[in-house]
């Protein structure tokens, strides 16, 4: 096969987008110079690499071959490009990452606050649940992730750099608010509203009630932190999040903390990335900075924890 990497360049852009149009858009090429890269590696290659069903394309077995090996490709030419701005002591560049929903309460603080010590820096920010956090790590597509804590087993490395207290939150009209050192046993007569299986509040708060034997009634799942504040405060049930969840509806009393024995859940959060992954010089500067400096920051939530 005989290729360039600007027909590689131009076939992942395709296959990420699925449209050669938007392709076009983002290379600044005309649609048909997109279309003439692609024609020109599907003739090298001696197969056809996307197929056309309806007003949709589709990547063929060949192009789903082609894809993975250009995105190694692409990865290994930006390794290229961070050991040389290592290498000449550059402090600039972008920093791609990607946070848990619940982290990204805080994470624009921390992103902000690290813009304006470096402000040459661009940041590439991505909020998904924890399975997009763990694809990501896994495609080795982003520098670094702020997570809870990762599963065991994996080939990575993970740094604690401050807690993730989990508290037990109810509407300001429920019976329990003005209740103190509230029983667990008591708790089991409540239903609560619970995030989706997998994520990493509801793996933790079945992990909790197992162990202590307790029985937790759930009614509705939902799929983000802002869909259960705002069913506890409709009065659908109890919920269980993140005290750095909940800065807004603390101060507005639109939410209470419930005063629960062996609350709250103590975690933590991490920054993870792969083993063994170089770092550019912004993401080690960034890791760094949320070593050093994060817990100063997030202190606000771990204030008021200490006073409900």
């Amino acid at each position: 096969m005989h290729f360039t990497l600007r027909q590689l360049k131009v076939f992942e852009t395709v296959a990420r987008l699925g449209s050669y149009t938007r392709a076009a858009e983002e290379l600044h090429l005309t649609q048909p110079a997109v279309s003439m890269q692609v024609k020109q590696l599907e003739e090298s290659a001696g197969l056809p690499l996307f197929e056309v069903l309806g007003k949709k394309i589709f990547l063929t077995p060949a192009g789903r071959e082609m894809h993975h090996y250009c995105r190694a490709i692409g990865q290994q030419l930006d390794e290229v490009d961070r050991v040389m701005a290592e290498m000449k002591g550059m402090k600039r560049g972008r920093l791609v990452i990607a946070v848990a929903s619940t982290a990204n309460y805080f994470a624009p603080r921390l992103l902000a606050t690290f813009s304006r010590q470096h402000p040459q820096t661009t940041i590439s920010l991505d909020v998904t649940n924890r399975k997009g956090l763990l694809d990501h790590l896994d495609n080795n597509d982003i520098d670094l992730v702020i997570m809870g804590r990762p599963p065991a087993g994996l080939d990575l490395v993970a740094e604690a750099f401050t807690d993730n207290p989990l508290v037990v939150i109810a509407p300001p009209d429920h019976a329990l608010v003005k209740t103190t050192c509230i029983p667990l046993e008591r708790l089991q007569q409540e239903t609560f509203v619970v995030r989706e299986r997998g994520s990493g509040t509801r793996t933790a708060m079945e992990r909790f009630f197992a162990e202590k034997k307790a029985h937790l009634s759930t009614g509705m799942e939902m799929s983000s932190n802002e869909a259960i504040k705002q069913a506890v405060q409709a009065g659908l049930g109890l919920g269980l999040v993140s005290i750095h969840t909940l800065e807004l509806e603390l101060e507005t009393e639109r939410l209470v903390v419930l005063d629960v024995e062996s609350f709250p859940i103590l975690r933590h959060w991490y920054v993870v990335h792969r083993q063994g992954k170089r770092l550019s010089p912004v993401a080690q500067l960034f890791k760094d900075f949320v070593a050093k400096e994060a817990r100063g920051l997030l202190n606000d939530s771990a204030h008021y924890l200490a006073h409900v």
